[in-house]
C-alpha cells in the first residue's frame, strides 16, 4: 500500500531497529510508494514511510531491490555527490563510494550479498544513511 512520505526531521534522525520476518509486509509498502513517486524517487528507507525498521528499497536498473537489515561490508573509491531527498527540500553535498559490497536478507528472508557500483551504489548509500538517522 502506498504510504505518505515522512518529513519530520526528529523522526528521521532516529536510528532504525532491526527488521524481522514479521516486517516482510514492508517490502510491498515500499514498492508501492516507490512506484507512486517514480518521477522523483529512486530509493526509499522504511523510516521515510513511518516505520523505524532497517529496510530499504532502490531501483537497480528497472528492478526494485528490497533489503532487510543491510550491512555495508566494504567500500572503495570515494567521491563527492550532490543528492536530493523526498523527505527534504533542496540538494546537499555528501561523500559517497563508487563501489560497495553489502550483506542483507531478501524478501524471502534468504541471506544475500551484492556488489554495487555507480549510481545504484550511491542510491543504496543514501538509504543506508537513513537507517542510521543521518539526514543528507
Amino acid at each position: 500500500m502506498e504510504k505518505k512520505i515522512v518529513k519530520d526531521i526528529l523522526f528521521l534522525s532516529q536510528v532504525s531497529q532491526p527488521a524481522s520476518q514479521e516486517d516482510l509486509y514492508l517490502a510491498r509498502d515500499l514498492q508501492d510508494t516507490l512506484l507512486a513517486n517514480r518521477d522523483t524517487c529512486v530509493g526509499l528507507a522504511a523510516n521515510m514511510i513511518g516505520m523505524q525498521k532497517r529496510v530499504i528499497i532502490f531501483n537497480l536498473g528497472l528492478v526494485p531491490v528490497v533489503m532487510f537489515n543491510p550491512v555495508l561490508l566494504s567500500f572503495e573509491g570515494s567521491y563527492e555527490a550532490e543528492e536530493g531527498c523526498l523527505s527534504l527540500v533542496g540538494v546537499r553535498s555528501t561523500k559517497r563510494y563508487e563501489t560497495i559490497r553489502l550483506a542483507y536478507r531478501d524478501s524471502k528472508w534468504q541471506e544475500q550479498t551484492i556488489t554495487l557500483t555507480g549510481f545504484p551504489a550511491q542510491i543504496c548509500q543514501h538509504e543506508l544513511d537513513h537507517l542510521e538517522g543521518r539526514i543528507i
